[in-house]
C-alpha cells in the first residue's frame, strides 16, 4: 500500500476514534482522553493509538478503561470508515508531552538560576 494512502487512512482512523470517544462514549474518564498520534501497520491489521489525558486519574485506570472500550470503539469505527478490515485498536500512553514539559521545566530552572547569578554579580 502506498505511503500516502496509509497516512490518509491513519489520519481518518485517528480523527474518527477521537470523535467516537468524545461523542459516543459514556465514561467520564475517557472524555478526558486526547488521542495524539497513530501508527498503522502496513497491512492495516493493527492501529496503535497514542493518548494522553487530563485530570487526576491513574494511568493504569485509563488504560483499563480504554481496553474495555476498544471493541465498542472498533465496531463504531467500522461503521464510519470504508476499509475491508477494521484494524485492532491498541492504546499506548504518549510520554512525549510529559517529556517536553520536563525539558521546559529544566530550561526554566536554568534561566532562573542565570538571572539570579546576574543579579548577585551586579
Amino acid at each position: 500500500m502506498s505511503k500516502i494512502k496509509l497516512e490518509r487512512i491513519s489520519s481518518q482512523i485517528l480523527r474518527e476514534v477521537s470523535n467516537i470517544i468524545h461523542t459516543n462514549v459514556r465514561s467520564k474518564l475517557l472524555k478526558n482522553v486526547t488521542l495524539t498520534g497513530i501508527e498503522l501497520s502496513n497491512d492495516l491489521s493493527v492501529a496503535k493509538l497514542y493518548y494522553t489525558f487530563l485530570g487526576d486519574y491513574e494511568e493504569q485506570d485509563v488504560i483499563e478503561e480504554l481496553k474495555k472500550a476498544s471493541s465498542f470503539l472498533r465496531n463504531q469505527l467500522a461503521d464510519r470508515i470504508e476499509i475491508r478490515h477494521t484494524p485492532e485498536l491498541r492504546f499506548q500512553f504518549d510520554k512525549s508531552i510529559e517529556y517536553g514539559s520536563n525539558i521546559e521545566r529544566i530550561l526554566n530552572n536554568i534561566k532562573n538560576n542565570e538571572e539570579d547569578s546576574e543579579a548577585h554579580t551586579n
